[in-house]
């Protein structure tokens, strides 16, 4: 299995630096021309099938880099991680010592953790490329589960730290498996 992930278009809570999670928000005008540019690398990729996250920015995203009409699944497993309480708040020094930190032991109310959301995504992993040996796949996703999927193929840093992981919004990386 061939598996390419993009990241959704820029919105305006990452332009304000908010987590925004599970917000249900659109890309703005500058992620509207991120994806048409994404879009000219998407469509020379061969692909059999995306999967999408169900959430407005990435299903935006999709239809804009969807040029070839490739069948779409939506799945919510590869939803951005739930913020909890710091859902539509401002993100502080805390977003780059313990919100990414795979080792933090920081409770905040309703927060997925690291390794959790790790674990959802590396088990949708495990079906997937069951499911669809041989076959190229566009993950449409967010920067968190980006990050799942970037460890799922790659090493945890032994500080646990993966902050820095993160992919710019609608970028694609490969995976081979």
């Amino acid at each position: 299995m061939k598996l390419y992930v993009i990241r959704h278009g820029y919105t305006d809570t990452n332009k304000l630096d908010i987590y925004n999670g599970k917000l249900d928000e659109d890309i703005n005008e500058v992620g509207i021309k991120q994806a048409e540019e994404a879009s000219k690398i998407v469509k020379d990729l061969k692909l059999d099938l995306i999967i999408c996250s169900p959430l407005l920015r990435t299903r935006h995203t999709c239809r804009i880099v969807n040029k070839n009409n490739i069948p779409v699944i939506y799945d919510e497993r590869i939803e951005e991680r739930d913020c909890g309480s710091l859902t539509n708040t401002k993100m502080n020094e805390f977003y780059y010592t313990e919100y990414w930190n795979y080792y933090s032991k920081v409770e905040v109310e309703g927060l997925e953790t690291v390794p959790h959301l790790f674990d959802r995504v590396h088990k949708f992993l495990d079906e997937i490329k069951e499911k669809y040996k041989n076959k190229n796949i566009l993950l449409v996703t967010h920067g968190g589960v980006a990050r799942a999927i970037h460890f799922y193929f790659n090493d945890l840093p032994t500080d646990g730290q993966v902050e820095k992981y993160l992919p710019d919004n609608c970028e694609i990386r490969e995976y081979n498996n």
